[in-house]
């Protein structure tokens, strides 16, 4: 997985390539998401999905479709990060919205990160500064995961 898949994510091209991958029938696809082989194809053709569409597609493949947002995120616009106003904490009220306490760094991301530290494309120091990882967890990674890179 390349950073580039979680910078502009398509949809409806990794909703195809699992159907490929696991061999799911065109007609269990429709019928699960309640559309036709027309609407299919056009799903496949689209860079974006109605949530609940995806949900379904997620559900029926086995696949957290969602992921791809949720590491786009980490990668792009860490929480907490002072150079994007739209992830600030709201100042004197209680948020309705339940507060995630850490970011959720998969295994890809992992060796992601420690393979632009190996390549050089980035020092420790930047990914620290970059993507608001903390000292002690990138060195834990390094420790962890070097041996499998």
């Amino acid at each position: 997985m390349t950073l580039d898949n979680f910078k502009k994510i398509h949809l409806g091209s990794l909703i195809k390539t699992r159907v490929h991958e696991t061999g799911t029938e065109i007609q269990r696809i429709c019928n699960f998401v309640e559309c036709d082989e027309d609407d299919l194809e056009k799903f496949f053709e689209s860079e974006t999905i109605d949530t609940g569409v995806l949900l379904r597609f997620s559900k029926l493949l086995k696949y957290d479709f969602f992921r791809f947002y949720s590491q786009h995120l980490i990668l792009f616009a860490p929480a907490g990060s002072n150079h994007n106003p739209s992830f600030e904490k709201v100042r004197n009220e209680s948020p309705t919205l339940p507060q995630f306490r850490k970011n959720i760094y998969n295994r890809e991301i992992i060796i992601f990160i420690l393979e632009l530290i190996d390549s050089g494309e980035k020092t420790k120091q930047q990914i620290m500064d970059d993507y608001k990882i903390p000292k002690t967890t990138l060195y834990k990674w390094i420790s962890k995961y070097k041996k499998n890179i």
